[in-house]
């Protein structure tokens, strides 16, 4: 008879099962059906590259492709910069009022942000919504994700190193320059390629605060599957992915370097 030890690590392993599938089966669905040889995704009908080279020849989608890209770079770029030195003041200083601030946006659903969002720009700026704005609002919700990186890859290292560097005659900058910044600074790479990730797959901000006449790939798709869900939206949301997951694979192999600073 099996122990209750080992029956536990049956329903565990079980459940675990359970979940990845139901996690991850559908995103293995999406890849395989972006493979068919069909207009419609009702049943499978055979292998093709078909969808991939409709993409490359698809005007529109590779224009909101390039919005999206733009978008990432330049917003998780400002993201990285400002949510570096927020990560660096809230480890320091620890004043609340600053955490409660930065941490806000990342705490607060994507709704509400985003109706927040778009009255600020609209009422209070009267900004036309189109690329700003939804760069703006891209950076908002990304500092919050940047700073939690860098506070964490500070929160690692040993504090007697800055305070050698001081005792040598370092200034404040010059201890941050030689010191600091190269002990966070794959931290800081992975908060920034987190910023990326979170800004071109972004759709509900993105959606109040995109405005006529600008598109991204999510409101795109978004866009096609309301007609129909062909092999097309299927390819593209498979791009979409590979590009995601290659992200996060570069940033968790990135993220656990910063605790060598402490060795």
């Amino acid at each position: 008879m099996p122990s209750n030890r080992g029956r536990r690590g049956t329903v565990l392993w079980t459940a675990a099962l359970a979940t990845y599938a139901f996690l991850y089966l559908p995103l293995l669905i999406v890849i395989v059906y972006s493979f068919n040889d069909s207009r419609l995704n009702a049943e499978w009908v055979g292998f093709t590259w078909h969808w991939y080279e409709v993409l490359l020849h698809d005007e529109e989608m590779l224009i909101t492709a390039g919005n999206s890209l733009l978008i990432a770079t330049v917003s998780s770029l400002v993201a990285t910069l400002l949510g570096t030195m927020a990560g660096i003041a809230m480890h320091r200083y620890r004043i609340r009022p600053l955490t409660f601030i930065v941490m806000a946006p990342v705490a607060m659903p994507e709704i509400l942000l985003g109706v927040s969002l778009l009255l600020f720009f609209i009422q209070v700026l009267n900004l036309t919504l189109g690329m700003l704005s939804i760069i703006l609002a891209h950076i908002t919700f990304s500092i919050g994700f940047v700073a939690i990186v860098v506070r964490t890859s500070l929160a690692g290292l040993d504090e007697s190193l800055f305070e050698a560097a001081r005792d040598c005659g370092a200034s404040p900058w010059e201890t941050f320059r030689h010191s600091t910044f190269p002990l966070i600074l794959p931290g800081v790479i992975a908060g920034g390629l987190m910023a990326f990730t979170l800004s071109i797959d972004d759709f509900v901000i993105t959606f109040f605060t995109a405005g006529v006449g600008v598109s991204t790939l999510p409101l795109r798709i978004y866009s096609m599957i309301k007609i129909a869900v062909t092999p097309e939206v299927n390819a593209v949301s498979t791009l979409l992915m590979l590009l995601t997951l290659t992200i996060i694979v570069l940033a968790s192999r990135i993220a656990p370097n910063v605790l060598k600073g402490k060795a």
